[in-house]
């Protein structure tokens, strides 16, 4: 089944899922399965599934749109659609841990399924700012050892002795690692 592969939003019992993962296996007789990680696109969990060359299988209509980070209050994160100029404000437990790589104005991907923001997408390397890290001693800068640091948005990184607060660094969405000094 070509249909389940890495990156396709499948609809299982109503509720959309992200492949995150696929396995193909050749099983007897010319049949095959795909062995599966799916990630439901409104919790944020996973689950395993094995779909079998006879199941069918439903797609998501999921729909993207540019937006725009605005800001934060007590409760929400708050988004501009930069299509429709529309103002959409998310709760923690849409954002996850989206959170800490949303900077004010910074662009995002807003996902809406039926309607409804669902996730945001951000890019996969982020710049942000140091805010506290300790200093580092200038004979350790050859040994590649490395200390934590308090990026802007309350996300702890380990990053090189050699860098100090208000220092902006590159961060890897995906692994929440420090790649470069930006």
């Amino acid at each position: 089944m070509d249909d389940v592969k890495v990156g396709k939003k499948l609809l299982i019992d109503g509720i959309p899922y992200e492949v995150m993962k696929s396995e193909h296996l050749k099983v007897a007789m010319w049949k095959w399965m795909e062995k599966t990680v799916l990630k439901n696109l409104l919790t944020g969990n996973t689950m395993q599934k094995t779909f079998r060359e006879v199941d069918k299988v439903e797609f998501a209509n999921i729909t993207n749109s540019n937006a725009e980070f605005l800001y934060k209050d007590s409760e929400w994160y708050n988004f501009m659609n930069l299509d429709t100029y529309d103002q959409i404000s998310l709760s923690d437990e849409v954002i996850w841990e989206m959170k800490y790589f949303l900077v004010e104005w910074d662009k995002v991907m807003l996902q809406e399924f039926n309607g409804n923001a669902i996730n945001v997408q951000v890019e996969p390397a982020v710049v942000l700012e140091v805010i506290e890290t300790p200093p580092g001693e200038k004979w350790d800068t050859a040994t590649g050892w490395k200390k934590p640091a308090t990026l802007s948005t309350w996300l702890v990184v380990q990053v090189p002795l050699f860098l100090k607060a208000w220092d902006k660094v590159r961060v890897d969405t995906r692994t929440y690692e420090y790649l470069s000094r930006a």
